[in-house]
């Protein structure tokens, strides 16, 4: 009789536990898609990358769904999504049909998450050129520089200080796709050698090899904004190049108030 009540309490126990498991993952606040695809340079810091996203999950209590590269996505396939990050993604990874389904995706009123080689993606797409708002053009080799932390009204940057140092691979950028970004980090030249050369790199109008040249952005040189696109929310940042970066709860903060503000819309004063 004892063991039969015993065994009984047991299977209450489980029970009980299942449900919390269950209704706790039903109370998720909201679902990310997370693409890491690359069809151009590989960071071998990616797989740091979905560490640190699925821990904020776990610290923040969202869901994170990861992309696989075989997987196309689709609009059906993304309608339970509140927002998609773009982890050191590169160069052409969407057909047209992905690239529509995406596009519908941000107009139903979601949110995008760009993760330095965001950037580096899908150029000859202009709608995905202006959800970005920038795009790469090139960049030194790693270095130490002082960061400018120029908003610290933006979720995840409230306990920053003015400034830090920080050592990551600073791009510079071209010329912004759209008039309404909103800056939240900048990086001060004067802190690293922002001239680089890379030889051969691109083609001129007459089938020739050039090299591609840069030489910073002078006294504003961006590497984190938001902005509000085509009735959704996009935000990006620079930095995430390295493997350790992504251990680095600055960086984690600052990456979870973009994930926060892009799939909930929260957290921005009115301006």
């Amino acid at each position: 009789m004892i063991l039969k009540k015993r065994f009984i309490q047991f299977i209450c126990i489980i029970s009980l536990g299942l449900f919390v498991t269950k209704n706790s993952i039903a109370q998720q606040q909201f679902t990310v898609l997370l693409i890491t695809e690359t069809a151009g340079w590989h960071h071998e810091s990616i797989p740091n990358g979905i560490t640190a996203i699925n821990e904020l999950a776990a610290k923040h209590n969202f869901k994170v769904v990861r992309q696989q590269e075989a997987i196309k996505i689709s609009e059906d396939g993304l309608k339970n999504m509140d927002a998609v990050i773009f982890l050191n993604t590169t160069a052409n990874i969407f057909d047209d049909d992905e690239q529509k389904a995406f596009e519908n995706f941000i107009k139903s009123g979601k949110g995008y998450i760009g993760i330095h080689a965001a950037s580096d993606t899908e150029y000859e797409w202009e709608w995905y050129t202006k959800l970005v708002g920038r795009m790469f053009h090139i960049h030194p080799v790693i270095q130490t520089a002082k960061l400018n932390i120029i908003n610290h009204d933006f979720p995840g940057l409230e306990h920053f200080p003015n400034e830090l140092l920080w050592t990551d691979e600073w791009y510079e950028f071209g010329e912004e796709k759209v008039s309404d970004l909103n800056y939240l980090i900048t990086v001060d030249e004067n802190y690293y050698t922002p001239a680089a050369t890379w030889k051969n790199r691109d083609m001129d109008k007459n089938g020739k090899m050039v090299d591609r040249t840069g030489k910073g952005m002078g006294n504003f040189h961006p590497i984190s904004w938001y902005h509000e696109f085509d009735g959704g929310r996009s935000f990006y940042t620079a930095l995430g190049h390295i493997e350790k970066v992504y251990e680095n709860q600055w960086f984690k903060d600052h990456l979870y108030g973009g994930i926060y503000y892009a799939a909930t819309g929260k957290g921005i004063k009115d301006k």
